[in-house]
């Protein structure tokens, strides 16, 4: 991803790489060596990525969206918001909703009812006050697809990762994007059963569609 992007030119077309990764945990720029509780045998890898740690292994689909932006005619925060949008309605499309959480990049859903489309108290919201803003709320949620992005002379790298069907017990010895106690879940557990190749498949085709000019 590094040399596609330190190599590419104006004419470079934009790719989407999609793939599983071996397990491994992934640290971000940022990211705090105490939110690595006990890795035990699986490797932590550096990575100059935004974000905290998190884990990667198989069961998961892994997107590397490779944008120009300038290009695309939109910028960082819209880009992230397109590729929420895409792991949302990737998640419709397994009858799940998907959240977003304020402060917090990545998706969510209701571990009791990850069909509802009641909207969340927690969702992003304009504050009005001064003030910081509060901090990301967790109750009830369970993170299924995490967001780590850079971008290097107007275009992207790295991406994000939807949960399917994994191990999820490596994530109980990191704190999950830096948050202590965060659950994280993937599809299997939420009681949608589907093979990684179909959920590869329609994610690609979201974020095809959603990071389009």
């Amino acid at each position: 991803m590094q040399d596609y992007t330190a190599t590419r030119t104006s004419d470079t077309p934009d790719a989407l790489w999609l793939c599983e990764h071996a397990p491994l945990y992934t640290q971000g720029l940022a990211g705090k060596s105490d939110h690595v509780l006990a890795p035990g045998s699986i490797p932590v890898v550096a990575t100059n990525r935004g974000g905290q740690v998190t884990f990667h292994g198989p069961g998961q689909v892994v997107a590397y969206p490779l944008i120009d932006l300038q290009r695309a005619g939109y910028f960082v925060k819209e880009y992230v918001y397109r590729v929420e949008e895409a792991v949302i309605r990737t998640l419709a499309h397994f009858g799940v909703t998907g959240h977003r959480v304020g402060g917090a990049p990545g998706i969510y859903v209701r571990l009791h009812d990850p069909h509802s489309h009641a909207m969340l108290p927690q969702r992003p919201q304009k504050h009005t006050d001064a003030g910081a803003p509060p901090a990301p709320d967790f109750d009830g949620l369970g993170k299924i697809a995490a967001l780590g992005i850079k971008v290097s002379r107007h275009c992207t790298y790295h991406g994000v990762a939807l949960n399917v069907a994994m191990d999820l017990e490596p994530y109980s010895r990191i704190n999950p994007c830096g948050y202590a106690g965060l659950q994280t879940v993937d599809l299997s557990t939420i009681g949608v059963h589907t093979t990684w190749e179909e959920a590869a498949q329609v994610l690609g085709q979201q974020l095809s569609i959603r990071l389009a000019p």
